[in-house]
């Protein structure tokens, strides 16, 4: 693990990108590689890419060399899929969309939480990776996912057309977030929710200690959209998790 954090870094240090799960330089936390992660990489989600939204734009057109860290079976023992899917409360016929999602580290687990009734919309600001996840999903035979690319200062979803919003590691990238969680609340149908996870301040991997928004925060933002928001407990080692509802009433 500490290899890969150390690849991570060197890759990554100094720039803006478009995916999740964004590793820190080995002897501090301010190594700054997306989505989901992520959006990206990777999602939501596997380094400083996951970048929905960021005030700078990494090249991530080499999108092999990318996807060979993001996706990084490593990942998995730190970033937890399957507990933040369980976040999710995924019902079958769920239409959830991954904000920054990067190489489409997700996306498998959504889908399948979803169900073929459901369906997946991931969704990056960097168009070979939107690229890379379609060919992912044709040839995973993820039929009830799809890929888009979007603008940086909007996720592009028709009002109340999903049931949950997933953004991993890519709140911190985007600029007029208090706007944007108006556009998420749109979105959104009565009662569904936006799940924010992204890195707490002592965590190992994240982007430079001045990107890094406290949960407190980012709370703040989604309930100035007209959100309901809580901070949810949860065992994720490096990040935390910010649940942001849409009352069924409204």
């Amino acid at each position: 693990m500490r290899t890969t954090s150390f690849l991570f870094a060197v890759l990554f240090a100094g720039c803006g990108a478009s995916q999740p799960s964004e590793p820190a330089e080995p002897d501090h936390a301010a190594g700054h590689p997306g989505a989901h992660a992520g959006h990206h990489g990777g999602g939501h989600h596997g380094g400083e890419h996951h970048g929905h939204g960021q005030h700078g734009h990494h090249d991530f057109s080499d999108v092999e060399r990318f996807a060979a860290i993001f996706d990084d079976p490593a990942r998995d023992e730190w970033q937890r899929p399957t507990e933040v899917v369980e976040l999710l409360d995924l019902e079958a016929g769920a239409v959830i969309a991954d904000i920054g999602a990067g190489t489409g580290y997700f996306v498998p687990h959504l889908a399948a939480a979803v169900g073929a009734d459901g369906r997946v919309v991931a969704l990056d600001v960097e168009p070979a990776m939107v690229e890379h996840m379609r060919q992912r999903f044709e040839a995973a035979g993820l039929h009830n996912a799809e890929a888009r690319t979007v603008a940086t200062d909007s996720p592009g979803l028709e009002p109340e057309s999903v049931d949950r919003v997933l953004i991993v590691d890519t709140w911190h990238h985007i600029g007029a977030r208090e706007a944007y969680s108006r556009e998420l609340r749109s979105a959104l149908r009565a009662g569904g929710f936006v799940l924010v996870i992204d890195f707490t301040a002592d965590s190992p991997h994240g982007p430079p200690a001045a990107m890094r928004l406290e949960a407190e925060r980012v709370a703040e933002e989604l309930e100035a959209g007209g959100l309901s928001v809580q901070i949810l407990e949860e065992g994720l080692p490096y990040q935390y998790a910010v649940l942001a509802r849409r009352d069924p009433s409204s």
